[in-house]
């Protein structure tokens, strides 16, 4: 771990820590210490390690994990010194040493406030289907405060007493998946107890919380879209069931096999675009069917392979940024992990600017509007900055 390179040790840190909290929830649970909450074994206690505070101050990370380091060697040392029939001493010095020069900071800086559903995770998958549903929930139960866009600027948001946030931006990333469920279910107060948000798990069931939840995450795309910089949380392809010809249907990720995708929302009166070996092409049609055969003429194979889902045309245009109306023409590409990174409006040749997701900074590049290598390099780009799921502030 080099101490010059925050980014080549904080992220394993944080991994660290989360996972251990995992492992201790875990434990808790077989050991009948924590009861359930919501159908998922419940965390038992009321504090946990702030990993999206730690996440922005390195400084604090930094000194947490030199004290962690310290402190096992402690253990560490103390074992020997037990075990050990010479130099008993001199390890047990050591360890009282190791222990007395750890660098603990204040708990307050490093522990927060947890809910026995911190460390739940959505049972449901990150679907087309659990989408849709998710996007019907929301505009039922969500969107008069926080608005179409999820901006904070619904209709009735003027009214309450504090201003919704806005999951446009990279609020998902910072807040636990199990944190966020247990704000819709049970609601939210301020310092003095007055409701600023009430709760819904009276009028959404688990699942329908989980789904929406779900669906925040495509707002969150669209809203970094919107603003030109970029989606704030990476995005998978939804799953979905896809039918190439006259081929039964096959899951997504069956079909993609670990390659890339460009995703095409064809016009209805387009044909389909020639296949390209740089990567497997899926057709978005505005009723999730497979379009008529093409009667141009032209020579050479043509994509066949359509997207068998009546909500996708409708889940991918809010993804894009763009009206279901105005779809058509638009194309996304995923890489080879399965996740979305690049958008093209109608008419736009790929370039680096079209870039939505990536390992570094996509401001630059769609402020650049660089136009040399075109789509190859794009790819490139693309393959060189792989990118992982953000919850609680670092990458999973």
């Amino acid at each position: 771990m080099s101490l010059a390179a925050p980014e080549a040790w904080l992220n394993p840190l944080l991994a660290t820590l989360h996972e251990a909290q995992v492992l201790l929830g875990a434990l808790a649970d077989r050991l009948g210490l924590a009861g359930s909450s919501h159908g998922q074994p419940a965390w038992p206690w009321a504090r946990r390690v702030a990993t999206e505070t730690l996440a922005i101050d390195r400084g604090l990370a930094r000194r947490l994990g030199l004290a962690l380091i310290a402190s096992s060697a402690a253990l560490i040392l103390a074992l020997a010194a037990l075990l050990a029939r010479r130099a008993r001493l001199p390890l047990a010095a050591l360890a009282l040493a190791c222990a007395w020069l750890a660098p603990w900071p204040p708990t307050a800086l490093w522990l927060t406030a947890a809910t026995p559903t911190s460390f739940q995770r959505s049972p449901l998958p990150f679907s087309i289907d659990t989408l849709a549903q998710g996007a019907s929930l929301y505009a039922q139960h969500c969107l008069a405060c926080h608005g179409a866009s999820g901006r904070g600027d619904g209709p009735r948001a003027d009214s309450l007493p504090v201003w919704p946030p806005t999951l446009a931006g990279p609020l998902l990333a910072r807040r636990l998946d199990g944190e966020l469920f247990q704000h819709v279910a049970s609601g939210m107060r301020d310092r003095q107890g007055a409701v600023t948000m009430p709760a819904f798990g009276a009028s959404l069931d688990d699942r329908e919380i989980w789904a929406t939840l779900a669906y925040l995450r495509v707002l969150s795309a669209a809203g970094g879209g919107a603003s030109g910089e970029g989606w704030p949380v990476p995005l998978a392809l939804p799953a979905l069931e896809v039918r190439c010809a006259d081929g039964a249907p096959l899951p997504l990720a069956q079909w993609r096999s670990g390659q890339r995708v460009r995703l095409v929302a064809l016009d209805d009166a387009a044909p389909p675009p020639f296949e390209d070996a740089r990567w497997q092409t899926l057709l978005l049609t505005r009723d999730g069917q497979p379009p008529a055969p093409p009667r141009d003429g032209a020579h050479g194979p043509r994509a066949s392979c359509t997207a068998i889902a009546p909500d996708a045309w409708r889940i991918f245009a809010t993804i894009a940024n763009r009206a279901p109306d105005a779809f058509a023409g638009t194309e996304l590409i995923a890489d080879r992990g399965g996740w979305l990174r690049a958008v093209a409006a109608p008419g736009t040749r790929w370039s680096d600017a079209n870039l939505m997701c990536g390992a570094t900074s996509t401001t630059a590049a769609r402020e650049s509007r660089t136009s040399a290598g075109g789509i190859d390099t794009l790819l490139a780009r693309i393959d060189a900055e792989p990118v992982a799921d953000i919850e609680g502030g670092y990458t999973h």
